[in-house]
Formats: C-alpha cells, structure tokens, sequence
C-alpha cells in the first residue's frame, strides 16, 4: 500500500529537486529578475544607466571605468549587479581571493613524509595574483561552457572579496587602479558593505582624492524598506504553502516584527522567516503564540500617557524581536546624533516627578524617551569619535548662551576622560555618557515635552576637526621636509621655532621655505571656518 504524505513525496522526488529543496531560502529564492528584487527602482536605474553608458556607449580610446557599489550588508547590492549583467548579456568575470598557503616545504615533507618532492611552492602576494587577474580579466574573455552563447563579449570585473593587503596598504591598489584606469577596455566593479558607522572601508580603500582623481562613480545603496521586505517574505512564504510544506505559518503581524528586527537586512529577514517557519521548532512556535495572545492585552494600563505606553510597547517589542535571530539593531550615525539633539521627552505629572530641594529646582527634567548609552552603542562609533560630531552640531540646537557654556564644559569633561591613552578603551563609554547627557541635560529649551514643538529640521555637518587634522599632518609632513637641518620634532617646528622665524625680516633664501613659514607661523586675526 502506498503511503501518503511529505515522506512519500520526497521519495519520489528527483535527486534535482531533493537537492533544490535542501537548499537555504537564500538561495532557493534567489531572484530572477528585477520586479523580484526589493532594492528601490531608482538606484536599479542608476546601475543600470551606468553599466549601458561604459560599456555599450564606450568610445574605443577611452579608458576603463570603475563603478563602487556601497551600502549595509543585504541591501541588494550583488543581487542587483547579477541581474543586470544577465539582462544586459555581460559576462561576470569575479574576483576570488586564493587560500593563503603557510606552510613551508618542510612542513610539508613532515606532514607527508620525508621521501615526498616539492619542486615550487606557490607564494606570490596576493596584490600581485590581483594584479595579474586584472590584466588577464581584461584580455581575455572568460571560457565558454557548452550551450553557452559567444555572440556578446561584453563583460565586466567584479571585485567583492577584497585582498587583505589592500586594507594595511591602499596605496598599492591605488596604482593598480591607476594602470588599470589607463589600459583597461571594460568596466571594473567593487562591491564594498558598509557598518553603521562613519568609519567604513569605502574611506579607507577610496578616499575623495583618489575616487575624484580616477573618476570612480559611488553608488550608494540603502537598507532594504519594510515594505519591500513584506512583499518579498509574504511572496517567500505564500511559495511554501503551496507546495504544502508542513512548516509553521506567520502571520502579518509576526512579518511585520521580523522586518523590524533585520535592520533592512533582506538576507537576514529571510533566514530569520525560515528558522522561524521550520517544522517541529517549538521554541519559535510558542514565541509567536505568545506575541498573538499578548498583543490583545499589552499596554492596557489606564492613567498612563498614550506616549508611555507608545514607548514601553516599543521598547517590549525591541527586545522580543531578538529571540526569533533578529540581527541586532543598528542606528545611522546622523539619525543617532538626531535622537541626541532632539532629545524627546514624556511629560510628566507634578505628582509622579520627585520633588527637587528649591536650590536643585532649575535642573528638573521631563522623562526622556531615550536611553542615550543605547543610541552611541547602536551607532557603532567609539565614544570619542561620537562626541566629535556631537561637539561639531550641537550649538545650533541651543537657544541661550549660558546653556551652551554649561554643554561646552560637559564636552571637556569628556575630552579629559579620554585624555589618558592607557585608559582609554575603558573610558571612552563614560566620556560619551558624559558628553551626551550633559548636553541633553544642558538645553533648557528642550527641558520638558510641551517646549519640544517648532524646531524642524535643520541640517547636520562632518566634524571640521577632520580638515583640520588632514591639514596638520600635511604641515608636519612639510616641516620635517624643508627644515629637516634643525633635527627638531615637527610639533616643535611647528610652535617653537617657526613663529621665530616668522618675525625676522628674511629668515630664508629658499621660497618654499618662506612660504610655508607665513602659512603656519602667522596666524590670521579672523579666521572662520566654515560648517
């Protein structure tokens, strides 16, 4: 007698689709075409548009082009490129970086025995296998598999798995990249994640001088909408009801949670929805039986604001949303300042506010809704480089000068916490704690909820201590170069000897010399820089 059901129907399955069917949800619903993919339209445009113009539109003398693709991890970025080429009829030549081989000849007679013969040892850098790749990538077309069509040799290079070396010495794939801008006949692509935080690789491997010097054109993804994320795991998940699967289904509700907790991350969303769907998982199981029995009930309290009970949801769900392997939740370094700024606050009742003794009065707060060492935690920033674009942003969101000299003086509290370098690592949470608190705590103007109204938008701007941390090492680089015979530190070149210099009437014969004296050695009476 035949049996029924999931058994009966994988014995009969194919070996192909036994084996599609083992494979993750990533990859069995990997998409097809460009209606399946949840990046937005406009940045699937602006590759698109890109890819027709250096490839297609290229004009035979004209170099190659490199195109850098940026954004947090499973925004869409290779998905998007792949499909494109496809549609496009490219060909992918990618990159992959070679095992690294440690092992010496010796340790290879003993692991193998004495009387083996290892004539050459492959042990070429890995700049130089990238180099030489790009150089063959570049001249010769990729093999053709049989039923493969060879009409169209139009192809591109795809580098996403970057050489180390490359990260201790960017300078060597800036000449490589250089060559490869001058000689090069087809389009080179990098595919590059981004954190959350303002220290990403795209600074380090593409700094603005370079990315203006070889024309390199940035595109920058963002993280995946919710609303795309929807449509694309209530498309996942309809799939699987109709091959009668016996997994456990979620609800709109239990989607909607589960986007929240991947950060836009579709890869995540998508393992998330199939670790939570798998059958005979019962941990996941009563979770979301929980969640339906409880959103009924949750936040009913009476004689509580409709904001506390907004915040306290949101905080329950925050922490919820991690049991089901939600990746952890991450802010964007301006949104966190944003929350820092804007400090929003509950009111609070005369009656709920401890009361302060009359010579404390004036430091009584409203509730804030944030919790301000979370915000910088979530930023992925240290806390001394948060507290550099708090410092840079946070004047134009005072309206007294007496609250701004209180916040100025929390700032240099929190520099001095940082000051010491032995210390540091373990001082630098206090020193943003400080930094963040005091200036929240500094601005009577956002002191209670009902003062919170009518401030809008207003822009926020890169800490100028970045230009001017470029320009003193430059000048320090410069003083050891042309006053190199005064065997003097630069720092002391810098403020010891060369305001000296300065007010002698012809302290040089060499121009170069004279002119980086007048540069550093006066300072202007006015100079602002700009925001």
């Amino acid at each position: 007698m035949a049996s029924s059901g999931a058994g009966a129907r994988g014995a009969a399955d194919p070996p192909c689709i036994q084996a599609l069917e083992e494979l993750p949800w990533v990859e069995r619903y990997r998409p097809k075409s460009q209606n399946d993919l949840a990046v937005q339209k406009k940045k699937i445009e602006e590759v698109e548009t890109w890819l027709k113009t250096h490839i297609f539109q290229r004009q035979p003398k004209q170099g190659g082009s490199v195109l850098l693709l940026t954004g947090p991890p499973g925004c869409g970025k290779t998905a998007t490129l792949q499909i494109l080429a496809r549609d496009l009829g490219l060909q992918v030549q990618e990159w992959t970086n070679p095992l690294s081989l440690d092992f010496t000849k010796e340790d290879l007679r003993n692991m193998f025995g004495h009387d083996s013969n290892f004539h050459t040892f492959p042990s070429q850098a890995q700049a130089a296998l990238f180099q030489d790749f790009l150089l063959r990538a570049n001249k010769y077309n990729k093999l053709q598999m049989l039923g493969e069509s060879s009409e169209n040799d139009k192809k591109l290079i795809l580098i996403e798995d970057i050489p180390n070396q490359f990260y201790r010495d960017p300078g060597s794939l800036h000449e490589i990249l250089r060559s490869f801008v001058r000689r090069s006949r087809c389009p080179l692509v990098f595919i590059i994640s981004d954190n959350f935080s303002g220290d990403s690789n795209q600074r380090s491997l593409f700094p603005t001088e370079i990315v203006e010097e070889l024309c390199i054109c940035n595109i920058s993804f963002k993280p995946i909408a919710p609303t795309n994320m929807m449509k694309v795991l209530n498309r996942i998940a309809a799939a699987e009801a109709s091959m009668n699967r016996e997994n456990y289904t979620l609800d709109r509700s239990s989607l909607e949670l589960l986007c929240r907790g991947c950060s836009g991350d579709i890869r995540s969303a998508i393992n998330s929805l199939q670790f939570s769907s798998t059958k005979g998982c019962s941990l996941e199981k009563e979770f979301w039986s929980k969640k339906k029995k409880s959103s009924t009930i949750k936040c009913d309290e009476t004689g509580v604001s409709k904001v506390r009970k907004k915040s306290k949801c949101d905080t329950s769900e925050d922490q919820e949303i991690q049991a089901i392997g939600g990746k952890d939740a991450s802010i964007y370094l301006f949104h966190a300042l944003g929350k820092i700024i804007y400090c929003k606050r509950e009111a609070v009742s005369e009656a709920e506010c401890p009361q302060l003794p009359a010579h404390l009065s004036g430091h009584r707060r409203d509730t804030l809704l944030i919790q301000p060492e979370e915000i910088v935690e979530k930023s992925h920033m240290s806390g001394s480089m948060f507290n550099l674009y708090l410092h840079q942003n946070y004047v134009d969101f005072f309206s007294d000068i007496d609250d701004i000299v209180r916040a100025s003086d929390y700032l240099s509290t929190a520099d001095v916490l940082c000051s010491n370098w032995s210390a540091r690592l373990v001082m630098e949470s206090y020193s943003a704690s400080v930094a963040t608190r005091g200036v929240i705590h500094s601005n009577t103007s956002r002191a209670f909820a009902h003062q919170q109204g009518g401030m809008g938008f207003r822009p926020l701007h890169k800490p100028q201590w970045f230009l001017i941390n470029k320009k003193y090492q430059e000048n320090c680089i410069a003083a050891k170069s042309l006053f190199s015979s005064f065997c003097l530190p630069p720092e002391c070149l810098q403020t010891e000897l060369l305001p000296y210099l300065a007010m002698l009437a012809n302290p040089m014969r060499n121009q170069a010399q004279i002119a980086f004296i007048q540069d550093v050695g006066r300072l202007p009476l006015k100079r602002h820089f700009g925001r």
